[in-house]
């Protein structure tokens, strides 16, 4: 069954395309992700499947199919002035939530003859198993009071308070704008089951590319006010994507060649003109176009000078902080953080991530303990709130505030409109206010402004949030070559996956636990043990222990080399296997591949086991 169709959709602000003649179809069970770069127009186009704007257009259409409802999740919701939790739920139109609203409020005025009214109403619509279900969603999204104003509500929890209102009305199909941003990493796995059910339809903007991958059936990438759609989830999105990109620089290399051939004739023409020849310049100026087209391939080359980082970096001795005597948030942690250190920070919302950070840096004192810094220690951190900006000032001002020139790797520097061109904001882009860009946009500028300080430890509290996939990868790309230590405190899944060589887990006793490993890796040991304790050793019992944190690093080495080794094992097991499926091979080719294959499984399952016994050594350091 349809549910929305979009024809013929254009949009454009100023001078900027975003959206040139789109056409669309959402169909009952569709599960589609919409990827594009910040400032491509994604909320634009969410904004119109959910009647929010209109399009542009003479024969632009959206058409929703009658009796159908359309739920939007705004990336920053509003709520009205003076609401509770409760009063914000009360707002959404089904009629069972009326009637218990109506009986909610019979209840408190003790009328007798309105509350039995609103009973009956309350039979009529099935409506007496509301309350406790709404609750239920609340406590699951962490809210215990729903008479708790909205105004005393961080921005993180009034995304989460509008998540629960598009869950609890019910509608047919949802635009959700960025719904994992301040989800802990349980909450993001509970939306990805409750999304994956079969009569579940949504289009979904995220970074988020376990989510993608688990929950999609259909990319579309928007670029440059196109849409291209790709059947299947990330990982088919990517496969396609590539060998696209492949067939068109394969189309391009053909049509350079041409434009070759055709600049050779052209320039031997005679003056006349036939019409013949008419043709053939035409032709000329077609095959140059398309020879000239650049590959939509964006990069952001950050090769900015760092400083070099001495023998001593950043050192913990017994640290422990707490606001209130009663609740400590960190306890006896210890910990001397060696070059080239990937650090990832987990734990559930309120554990103490961002205080953590924020003993590292010096912006808190702690209650116990202390922290040193090394003498060339230059911190990066990207915080939560973004880029503060005073004043409203154009792009290419806020980066000549800080330098008209950057030092780069060898030698060289930029300027600061070169430098804002690397990041993907062109010349013309960086005459625009800050006020003016996507929220992406500012997440990426703020990248750039920490960069240009040459940190050699970047300390990166929830830096995924606004950026679209693209930075993402070209951030990852970065930050795996990065020569100094990061620090990754993150509730994405993915990226700690890729980054992390071990992870601090805060899980509110606050004591730190020292994980070798991924985010995959720490969630298969805490499935797989009937308690937390089995997994990790409990720091309590040795905390007195000492052990330098050489040798910790060593064995982190060791759990590396094993694991880049089961990659490349994995990858001759996979082509050894394709090998079978030749067409007619020989016998003494097959007995051959036999024997590798047999080999590279023994040495697989010996890697694991090494991996295994180098994970169980460091946890008992």
């Amino acid at each position: 069954m349809n549910y929305i169709t979009l024809e013929a959709v254009n949009k454009s602000y100023g001078e900027k395309i975003l959206l040139d003649n789109i056409d669309l179809r959402i169909n009952r069970g569709d599960k589609i992700a919409l990827i594009a770069q910040n400032g491509s127009g994604k909320t634009t186009l969410m904004r119109i499947l959910s009647g929010i704007i209109s399009p542009e257009g003479e024969h632009a259409k959206v058409l929703v199919s009658p009796n159908i409802r359309v739920g939007y999740l705004d990336q920053e919701p509003e709520f009205e002035a003076g609401q509770t939790i409760r009063d914000a739920i009360l707002t959404i139109d089904l009629p069972e939530i009326k009637a218990w609203a109506n009986h909610h409020n019979a209840s408190l005025s003790a009328d007798e003859e309105a509350l039995q009214h609103s009973a009956v109403h309350m039979d009529d619509h099935n409506a007496w198993d509301v309350e406790s279900t709404i609750l239920q969603l609340l406590h699951q999204l962490h809210f215990e009071d729903p008479d708790k104003p909205i105004s005393q509500l961080s921005g993180g929890q009034k995304k989460r308070l509008a998540l629960a209102m598009v869950i609890l009305a019910k509608q047919d199909v949802v635009v959700l704008d960025e719904p994992t941003n301040h989800l802990d990493m349980m909450m993001v796995e509970w939306l990805e089951n409750y999304l994956s059910q079969s009569d579940k339809t949504f289009l979904v903007v995220t970074h988020d590319r376990y989510f993608l991958d688990r929950v999609c059936n259909q990319i579309l990438e928007l670029d440059r006010g196109q849409l291209r759609s790709f059947q299947g989830n990330y990982s088919d999105y990517l496969e396609k994507k590539a060998a696209m990109m492949e067939s068109m620089q394969s189309s391009q290399e053909k049509a350079k060649q041409l434009m070759k051939k055709e600049l050779e004739w052209i320039r031997r023409m005679p003056k006349a003109r036939t019409t013949k020849n008419k043709a053939r310049i035409d032709n000329f100026e077609n095959v140059k176009a398309s020879a000239a087209r650049v590959i939509y391939q964006d990069s952001v080359h950050m090769e900015i000078d760092m400083q070099r980082l001495g023998s001593k970096i950043l050192e913990c001795h017994n640290l422990g902080f707490y606001y209130t005597p009663d609740h400590w948030l960190i306890k006896k942690f210890d910990y001397k953080f060696p070059n080239r250190d990937r650090v990832g920070i987990i734990g559930p919302n309120g554990a103490g991530k961002s205080t953590f950070i924020s003993l590292l840096t010096g912006e808190l004192k702690p209650t116990a303990g202390k922290v040193v810094h090394g003498d060339t220690l230059k911190i990066g951190r990207m915080n939560q709130d973004g880029l503060k900006v005073e004043v409203d000032k154009r792009l290419i001002d806020i980066v000549r505030d800080i330098a008209d020139y950057i030092p780069l790797k060898g030698g060289g520097k930029i300027t600061a409109e070169q430098l804002l061109e690397r990041f993907l904001f062109p010349r013309p882009q960086q005459q625009v206010y800050y006020s003016q860009i996507s929220g992406g946009e500012r997440r990426r500028l703020y990248l750039l402004t920490i960069l240009m300080s040459n940190p050699n430890m970047l300390i990166l509290d929830e830096p995924t949030n606004d950026l679209d996939i693209l930075t993402l990868n070209v951030l990852e790309d970065f930050l795996m070559e990065f020569p100094g230590v990061v620090i990754l405190a993150s509730h994405d899944r993915y990226m700690l996956d890729k980054l992390a060589d071990h992870l601090f887990v805060l899980e509110g006793d606050g004591f730190i636990k020292d994980f070798p490993g991924g985010y995959t890796a720490y969630s298969v040991y805490k499935e797989n043990q009937v308690n937390a304790t089995d997994v990790i050793p409990d720091e309590k019992d040795n905390q007195h222990e000492t052990q330098t944190a050489a040798d910790r690093q060593e064995v982190r080495k060791a759990l590396r080399r094993a694991e880049k080794s089961i990659e490349q094992l994995e990858k001759t097991k996979k082509k050894l296997e394709e090998n079978f499926l030749r067409p007619d091979p020989s016998l003494s080719d097959l007995q051959r591949w036999d024997r590798e294959l047999k080999d590279t499984v023994s040495q697989l399952g010996e890697l694991e086991l090494k991996w295994m016994e180098l994970a169980e050594q460091l946890e008992t350091i």
